[in-house]
């Protein structure tokens, strides 16, 4: 999101003079094109940091704003919500000792924001999806209160007309209805730029579209959301769901999602890939311009394409075409939007040199790749990519490959190439691949997330697993280990005091639940067979209306054909309930005054979880 950077965004697609604006930079574009106006060298690299802000329990803190206020920085900027902040790191040529140059800038950078987090009781995270994440954070209250972001929100609702669905379905399945933009907000993401010669763009960009699916299953780093494993790289599907402007329909839609990999090869030049965008997607935004790009071509000015970027700007590809001009020179670089945060800032240059040394290793036996290979094919590795990550076979030169075999035998001598090519430094061409060579052979982020989240499951309740997970994240990043020699948690990372826990941290989100018109005596067997002593009761609206406890139904036990009353006559309706944001010591307390060993959870009406006196014992 942080490309949005426009000062006065409005909310009418159909503003002439913003259309107007928009037509005049395709033609001023297309002078630039023809007039052979664009920088070709020196090649150029850049990247964009994402990262989390937790607060002591590990949970999403809402303190961006100050904390992006005391660091005072340019090189830092906001996100769409509250507890994520963004790096632009300072643009430098591809050779010598760039990548290593950039990687100090960065840390250096992340230390600095660091400091100040701690001041505010936060902690720096990099990860695809923040494990801790729940719905709560997920409304707008967290929503960065600056106007741009609003606005946008606005403009995906008005052109949906209804509200967005998320339906992920990995190991685990997440299936909700939400009112805003938010979800887009746990999607964290290192972002990197290559610059690239508009002579050759077909070539090149079709080449970042066959590369992306190999070089996504190494990178993954977002396997779970809220307690649920999903895909390796859940941030694809949930990225594509959270600013989709598609509403469901009855008719089929063939209009391609916001964020999307694209349809087919590109097949002409910079100029037809914009129109094509601007074809396929209705702008959401506009703002106000002084001047127009074609005035200052004649004025001997490097027009700002301000319209097309903020057009650009909302079409999300996952390898994203990009103009820009600095020091009177126009050029474009392909924005890979794909690779997650994290794990370690070393891990995350090194998917960077990766990148880079394959884009520019790329053979001359795969120019005019839109001739000999299926795009289809291109695209089902990405998203095979994106759920499977390392465990993903990929259709390649013909065959079915593996992904372990894909990179080390092909994609990772060729990345060395394409940097010895480039002049970039064997220690740093060597230091950082090697990193990617490790990886290969042992595990990358998700499979680690994965692995950590199975083990802790066995002993914690679902959200103490993930303040675990996070917090060893947290330990490992700061003692700099790569990835591939992360350790699993051991379960002590994190140390939850009971004063400080909240009842969600407790809770049973598993409950067993029965309506009250079904049988009373099938609820009592089922209690049986479960060894439970509690189960909610739900109507048809699935409200929580009742709760049925042991001693309601115990001497039926040797009668259950006596059992002939409706749930509805025997259960109790004057519920004690507890909301999951209420500290734990509270419910135990009030657990004890009243004498009972069960609270229901709710959130309004709706049941989220229970606790009982067994869950406050194993807390």
């Amino acid at each position: 999101m942080g490309e949005l950077h426009v000062e006065a965004l409005l909310k009418s697609p159909n503003n002439s003079k913003y259309i107007k604006q928009l037509l005049t930079d395709i033609e001023a574009l297309e002078h630039m094109l023809q007039n052979n106006m664009f920088e070709k060298s020196p090649i150029r690299i850049g990247a964009e940091q994402e990262f989390c802000l937790v607060d002591r329990a590990w949970q999403p803190s809402n303190k961006a704003l100050e904390i992006l206020k005391e660091i005072n920085d340019s090189h830092f900027t906001t996100e769409i919500a509250l507890y994520n902040l963004e790096i632009n790191l300072d643009p430098l040529p591809l050779k010598g000792t760039c990548f290593s140059d950039m990687h100090r800038q960065l840390d250096d950078l992340l230390k600095k924001a660091d400091q100040v987090a701690e001041k505010h009781g936060n902690k720096i995270i990099l990860t695809g999806i923040l494990p801790t994440i729940t719905q709560k954070q997920l409304n707008l209250p967290y929503m960065t209160p600056i106007k741009r972001y609003q606005i946008l929100n606005d403009a995906v609702k008005q052109m949906r007309k209804d509200d967005f669905e998320l339906h992920i379905k990995g190991v685990d399945e997440l299936n909700v209805h939400h009112d805003s933009v938010l979800y887009e907000g746990c999607n964290t993401s290192y972002q990197s730029h290559l610059q690239i010669d508009p002579d050759d763009f077909r070539d090149t960009y079709n080449w970042s579209q066959a590369i992306a699916g190999p070089l996504l299953s190494i990178c993954t780093n977002a396997p779970m959301l809220m307690g649920r494993e999903l895909w390796q790289e859940t941030r694809i599907a949930l990225f594509t769901q959270s600013v989709d402007t598609r509403a469901s329909t009855f008719l089929l839609n063939e209009r391609e999602a916001r964020v999307n990999f694209g349809d087919d090869w590109a097949r002409g030049s910079i100029v037809d890939f914009y129109k094509e965008s601007i074809v396929g997607f209705r702008s959401m935004l506009t703002t106000n311009f002084e001047t127009d790009s074609l005035s200052e071509l004649k004025a001997g000015k490097i027009p700002k394409l301000r319209a097309l970027n903020l057009h650009n700007g909302t079409v999300y590809k996952w390898n994203r075409l990009c103009y820009g001009a600095a020091k009177d020179k126009p050029h474009v670089r392909i924005e890979n939007r794909y690779i997650p945060s994290g794990p370690t800032t070393d891990d995350e240059i090194a998917n960077m040199m990766f990148w880079v040394g394959i884009m520019k290793g790329r053979p001359k036996k795969y120019n005019d790749l839109h001739t000999t290979m299926d795009f289809k094919d291109v695209k089902t590795n990405f998203y095979n990519a994106a759920r499977y990550g390392m465990a993903t076979q990929f259709y390649w030169d013909g065959k079915l490959v593996s992904s372990h075999d894909l990179l080390l035998d092909h994609l990772l001598p060729m990345a060395y190439r394409g940097l010895y090519a480039m002049d970039v430094a064997p220690e740093d061409a060597e230091r950082y691949l090697t990193i990617i060579e490790k990886r290969i052979k042992s595990y990358n982020g998700s499979r680690w997330t994965v692995k950590a989240y199975r083990k802790l499951i066995k002993e914690h309740k679902s959200l103490n697993a993930l303040a675990i997970i996070t917090a060893s994240m947290y330990q490992q990043q700061k003692k700099g280990y790569t990835v591939d020699a992360w350790e699993l948690p051991r379960g002590d990372e994190h140390s939850f005091q009971e004063e400080f826990s909240k009842v969600g941290q407790a809770m049973n989100t598993k409950a067993i639940t029965a309506q009250e018109n079904d049988s009373a005596e099938l609820v009592l067997k089922m209690m049986q067979w479960k060894n439970i002593h509690h189960v909610p009761i739900l109507d048809d609206d699935l409200d929580l209306v009742g709760l049925l406890t042991w001693t309601d139904v115990e001497h039926y036990l040797g009668k259950p054909g006596e059992l002939e009353q409706s749930i509805r006559d025997i259960m109790k309706t004057q519920l004690i309930t507890i909301t999951e944001d209420e500290q734990l010591v509270k419910a135990k307390s009030i657990m004890q005054s009243k004498a009972i060993n069960c609270l229901p959870v709710v959130k309004g009406k709706k049941l989220v979880g229970i606790i009982t006196s067994n869950d406050l014992h194993s807390h």
